[in-house]
């Protein structure tokens, strides 16, 4: 195999992830939840659903869906969607917003090594990660995978640390992204074979035959699946919940690259060039978009 052929088997380390789409059954209670305890703003609304984020930046998509049931907890589907900070202020900022707003949401901290990290639920128990990135160079890498761990982190002295009045003050305003998005799956030998073998992420950790982190371009993860509460799940119900992963990626020639691997897999998929859509193997939804 030539080493292009191995770049093209890649994704491109250009890829970046993008809103998440949640299907809702009480709209008002979970866009009020997001908008005064996460801090993000509506940024476009209409009868199908209310788009919210921080300054242009699409961060959550509540999509209406009154008449579905919420999914039960050994299903496959979103285990957290993870939002990046910029720096540790404007995540204390977002993490003291989500306490006071409702402290009973809160589930816990980690110091990732890579990331520190805090943990809520929202109203329809969708989990959200807030988290912020330590410098790149102190990331430690053995055999191209990256040292993560579960440390105890204190959310008080985190916020004794690192809160400001500013940053309180300036929280809509501060930026935010998707970092990554985290998946419940049945089995982490599938969720490597379609990630990784088909899709084209590098795998970045794993955790046994648990978890499995995957990224592209040298990140700890973009995507990441798990059975800790979902082993042996098989493909989704139509259920509240996870509607739709979103990641973009910088052109179409990179976009007609992921089509063309999921045809060999023999994946069904619809390619508009513009955009491309398909399932996981437990029918969470995927688009890819030319960003």
């Amino acid at each position: 195999m030539t080493m292009t052929t191995i770049a093209e088997d890649k994704l491109t380390d250009q890829l970046t992830m993008n809103a998440v789409q949640l299907k809702v059954g009480d709209m008002k209670t979970m866009s009020t939840y997001y908008q005064q305890a996460l801090g993000l703003d509506v940024l476009s609304e209409n009868a199908e659903g209310t788009v919210l984020g921080r300054g242009n930046t699409e961060l959550i998509n509540l999509k209406n869906a009154a008449g579905l049931k919420l999914p039960a907890q050994g299903e496959a589907g979103l285990f957290h969607t993870a939002l990046l900070f910029d720096n540790q202020s404007d995540l204390a900022a977002t993490v003291y917003a989500a306490a006071r707003f409702d402290q009973t949401r809160f589930v816990g901290s980690s110091d990732h090594l890579v990331s520190e990290a805090f943990y809520f639920t929202d109203p329809e128990g969708n989990g959200i990660e807030l988290y912020w990135d330590r410098p790149r160079d102190q990331w430690q890498w053995t055999n191209g995978e990256v040292a993560m761990d579960t440390i105890y982190l204190d959310p008080n002295k985190y916020l004794n640390t690192h809160l400001s009045e500013a940053a309180v003050s300036n929280l809509t305003s501060s930026n935010a992204g998707v970092g990554h998005v985290h998946l419940q799956v049945g089995d982490v030998a599938t969720a490597h074979q379609f990630y990784v073998q088909t899709l084209g992420f590098d795998a970045t950790a794993t955790l046994g035959n648990t978890a499995l982190f995957v990224s592209a371009g040298g990140y700890h993860h973009h995507m990441a699946m798990n059975v800790w509460n979902s082993r042996g799940a098989g493909p989704r119900k139509d259920t509240l919940g996870l509607g739709e992963v979103l990641i973009n990626v910088p052109t179409a020639d990179e976009l007609g690259k992921i089509a063309a691997r999921l045809d060999h897999a023999k994946v069904a998929n619809h390619h508009t060039g513009a955009e491309l859509r398909f399932l996981d193997p437990w029918n969470n939804a995927l688009r890819v978009a030319v960003n």
